[in-house]
């Protein structure tokens, strides 16, 4: 039996109690977790907004230690820190092996729909996005975990599973921000701050961060900022004027709402670039002219996971970590327990905090 947080259904309150999760199965592996940030995504999966099969146990961003492997597995040992991928592409589809795009495999969630363990009553229990990572412990496919390189903290790893290289992709391989560049971006939450310190590896000019609380002014600066706009009716403009009249050359959208995408694009020059980060529902609506799409030439862009390759890009982050160009530890303004979930997830609601992080008994911090 592992403590876990149990969504037992969709609305519903989580339930932290223990569940009955097995040895894993041929190409599987146990990990105990050392921590798991608190993602938006997870709360879109709390409420429905995101589909998921239920009782699940949510959780995707972690980094843990393995602590058995099943059949098959050579690539991990009991022992191997590891980082969860809670988007394991499967190598052979047409995004994966044509195209090498495998932030766009459609088998990446396939395991979200399986059980894979089950309540005290033995009721099946579904992963939250493959990972189940608000919990003492997960057993996942061994494609689902990456190695975590030496050097780096433990605990704070965990971001590196889905803020951080989310944040990171989103300016260098979706927005792929150019030295120089102004940059513009909106939410100051766990992708938000990765993105400004992203910025700042990408050798931006004047980056600028707009969020709804001022409470998030200090956390933006110390990932980078130069500026930042406090969201109104007049931000477009407040960027503008702290861009030479014309507008951001890329904003970033971390937010997720119709409202803030279209204020993102209001905010870039003519010919500049809007990614869009932020996972929204599907009633949020982006309205735009044919004659403004013309006469502005701006480019508005999804992007998925910072359409990353974590095993690719994940070293490379690492390596910043270790140079001292990526604090992971900024990014957190909050530890918790378990218990403390529901309220990080209201204090998103709320617009406040940067990324809440669960943190498991004695795991060590650092390696």
């Amino acid at each position: 039996m592992v403590r876990a947080a149990v969504l037992p259904a969709v609305g519903a309150p989580l339930d932290v109690t223990e569940i009955d999760l097995p040895e894993p199965g041929p190409g599987q592996v146990r990990v105990r977790l050392a921590a798991a940030g608190v993602c938006h995504s997870d709360l879109s999966l709390s409420d429905g907004t995101l589909r998921q099969p239920v009782p699940a146990v949510l959780g995707h961003e972690g980094a843990g230690t393995v602590v058995s492997v099943g059949e098959g597995v050579r690539e991990h040992a009991p022992g191997d820190p590891v980082v969860l991928n809670w988007a394991p592409s499967c190598g052979d589809c047409h995004f994966c092996a044509v195209l090498a795009e495998p932030w766009l495999c459609p088998h990446a969630n396939a395991a979200t729909t399986v059980p894979y363990a089950r309540t005290r009553g033995g009721e099946d229990l579904y992963p939250g996005l493959s990972s189940a990572a608000f919990a003492e412990e997960t057993v996942v496919s061994s494609r689902s975990l990456l190695p975590l390189p030496a050097g780096v903290p433990l605990t704070e790893a965990a971001l590196l599973g889905c803020a951080a290289l989310t944040g990171y992709g989103a300016v260098h391989h979706s927005a792929r921000v150019r030295e120089g560049e102004s940059v513009a971006v909106f939410g100051a939450g766990g992708v938000g701050l990765a993105a400004l310190q992203s910025a700042r590896l990408a050798g931006a000019g004047t980056v600028i961060a707009v969020d709804v609380s001022p409470a998030k002014e200090e956390l933006a600066r110390r990932a980078g900022a130069d500026a930042f706009v406090l969201a109104s009716e007049t931000t477009a403009k407040e960027i503008r004027a702290l861009t030479g009249g014309h507008g951001a050359d890329v904003a970033v959208e971390c937010v997720g709402r119709g409202e803030t995408i279209r204020t993102a694009w209001n905010s870039t020059r003519r010919g500049g670039r809007t990614t869009v980060v932020g996972i929204g529902g599907k009633e949020e609506q982006v309205r735009l002219s044919a004659l403004e799409i013309f006469h502005f030439a701006r480019t508005l862009t999804g992007c998925v996971y910072g359409n990353c390759d974590p095993a690719r890009d994940l070293p490379v982050l690492a390596e910043h970590v270790r140079g001292g160009r990526l604090d992971l530890a900024a990014l957190v303004t909050e530890r918790i327990g378990l218990e403390g979930i529901p309220a990080a997830f209201e204090a998103m609601l709320a617009g406040r905090g940067g990324r809440a992080l669960v943190v498991f008994g004695d795991e060590p911090a650092r390696r």
